[in-house]
């Protein structure tokens, strides 16, 4: 077994521990939290992160799929990093909890990362 000395950074988290997390903006503001993953049946590529946003108690909350590459893992806070405003948050494309179905909408899934100025997961 290796010691500590040995050990390299390893890159994987299961989905648990990442349903949950923190996001923040480019300021160090929280803005929201990841609420799920959608994932590629396929090719098990991470389409998007559902980050939930606004609300009290999960009442009023807002659903916004965001590009996985957009999100950065910042390790000091323990969270993911956007850039993005909370304005442009605010004008970002939104779902409800009960429509996460709507991502399987190549349309709807065109416009969530042309928004972000992504290249869709896809290619």
């Amino acid at each position: 077994m290796p010691n500590d000395a040995t050990m390299t950074f390893n890159p994987l988290i299961s989905s648990d521990r990442v349903e949950g997390t923190t996001v923040y903006n480019t300021a160090g503001d929280k803005i929201g939290h990841i609420d799920n993953l959608m994932l590629d049946k396929r090719s098990g590529k991470v389409a998007y992160a559902v980050m939930s946003f606004g609300g009290f108690l999960g009442i009023g909350e807002e659903y916004h799929p965001l590009p996985w590459q957009s999100l950065d893992y910042d390790e000091r806070q323990e969270g993911y990093v956007v850039d993005i405003s909370e304005d442009q948050l605010r004008k970002a494309p939104t779902l409800k909890r009960t429509e996460y179905d709507r991502l399987r909408d190549d349309a709807y899934g065109r416009s969530v990362y042309s928004y972000y100025g992504a290249a869709p997961f896809w290619y």
